[in-house]
C-alpha cells in the first residue's frame, strides 16, 4: 500500500439523493452509528434525507451541510475499516470540519452540531440577502478576481472570489446581479463557461460576516485537541498547529476564500502518494487530476468507489 495517502473531504455542493444509504447496507455496523446517533443529536430524519430526500429537499443548506458531513465521515469509517488510513487530512469549505474530526482536533458529535449551525445561520444569510455562487471555467483567477472588483466597484454589489480551486476553475459567489455579471464578462473575456453551483447560500464572501459574532459563540462553546495528525487549513493552505488556531480558522473561513489549488500543491510538495476523496460525488477527485495528473487520485464515496480504491491502493481488508 503507498504510505503516504491523503484523505479529502468535500463541501456543500457535492452531495446527490441516495448518498450513504449503499455504505449502510454493505457495511451497517460501521456506517449505521453513524446516521442514528445524528438523527438523534440533530432531532431531524438525517438518514431519511440522504437516503430517500430528492435533490431540493438536499440544497437546503441547513441540511446539506450534516448531510454531506455524516455521509463523509462514514466513508472514511469504511476507509479505515478496510486498512487504509491517512497520513495527512484536508476538506474543502464544510469538508475541513470533517478533516479536523479525523486528525482529532473534533469530537464527531461537537463536529455535527457546529456543521449544523453553520448551516442554519449560512441559510438566514441567504434568506436575507439572496446570493450565488457560480464556477469560472478557463480563465485565469486573478484576472477573475479583478472582474470582481470592477463589477463591485460599478454596480456597487457584493461578487468575491470564494473559492481557488484549480489553475482553470475559480468560484465566485455574492448578491445575484454581480455574480451574474461577473459570470457574462468573464464568459466574454474567454471563459469556457461560468457554471451555477448546487448551494443555498453566497459561501466565503464579506456576505458572511453578519454571522461570524455568532457563530463564534457556537465554536467557543466546543472543545478543539492538538492535531493528531497533519491537517491543512482552507484560509491559509497550510498546517493547523493548535486547537486554538482551529478554532480561530474556522471563524475566519466563513468569509474567507477556500485556497484549495494551494493546499494540493502543499500536500505534493510533502510527496504524498495518493489522493482519497472520502464522501460524496467526486469534485476534489477531478481537481487533484487536473492540477497533479501524476498522482492518483481516485473517490471513495460509494461501495463500488471504495473497493475500486482499495485495489488501486493495495489494501488488505480487516
Amino acid at each position: 500500500m503507498l504510505s503516504r495517502i491523503a484523505f479529502l473531504f468535500p463541501g456543500q455542493g457535492t452531495q446527490v439523493p441516495g448518498m450513504g444509504l449503499d455504505l449502510v447496507e454493505q457495511y451497517p455496523d460501521v456506517v449505521r452509528p453513524y446516521f442514528e446517533t445524528a438523527d438523534e443529536t440533530l432531532g431531524i430524519p438525517l438518514s431519511r434525507l440522504c437516503f430517500e430526500g430528492d435533490a431540493e429537499e438536499l440544497r437546503e443548506t441547513s441540511v446539506t451541510q450534516p448531510a454531506v458531513y455524516v455521509v463523509s465521515l462514514a466513508a472514511a469509517a469504511v476507509l479505515r475499516h478496510k486498512g487504509i488510513r491517512p497520513a495527512v487530512v484536508a476538506g474543502h469549505s464544510l469538508g475541513e470540519y470533517t478533516a479536523l474530526v479525523c486528525a482529532g482536533v473534533l469530537d464527531w458529535i461537537d463536529g455535527l452540531t457546529l456543521v449544523r449551525r453553520r448551516g442554519q445561520l449560512m441559510s438566514e444569510v441567504n434568506r436575507r440577502t439572496p446570493g450565488r455562487m457560480a464556477a469560472i471555467i478557463g480563465l485565469p483567477a486573478p484576472q477573475v478576481r479583478d472582474l470582481c472588483a470592477e463589477v463591485s466597484r460599478v454596480l456597487g454589489t457584493v461578487v468575491e472570489v470564494a473559492n481557488y480551486n484549480s489553475a482553470r476553475q475559480t468560484v465566485v459567489s455574492g448578491l445575484v446581479q454581480g455574480v451574474d455579471e461577473v459570470s457574462r464578462l468573464a464568459v466574454q473575456a474567454g471563459a469556457s463557461h461560468a457554471a451555477d453551483l448546487k448551494v443555498g447560500a453566497p459561501f466565503h464572501c464579506s456576505l458572511m460576516e453578519d454571522i461570524a459574532a455568532e457563530f463564534g459563540h457556537s465554536l467557543d462553546a466546543v472543545t478543539f485537541s492538538t492535531p493528531s495528525l497533519p491537517v491543512v487549513a482552507n484560509t491559509t493552505a497550510g498546517y493547523v498547529h493548535s486547537g486554538a488556531e482551529a478554532r480561530d480558522l474556522l471563524r475566519r473561513q466563513l468569509a474567507a476564500p477556500v485556497r484549495w489549488q494551494e493546499t494540493l500543491r502543499l500536500l505534493a510538495a510533502e510527496e504524498v502518494g495518493a489522493f482519497v476523496e472520502a464522501g460524496p460525488g467526486r469534485t476534489l477527485t477531478n481537481l487533484c487530476r487536473a492540477e497533479h495528473p501524476a498522482l492518483p487520485a481516485m473517490a471513495a464515496g460509494t461501495v463500488r468507489h471504495l473497493e475500486q480504491a482499495q485495489e488501486k491502493l493495495g489494501a488488505v481488508a480487516v
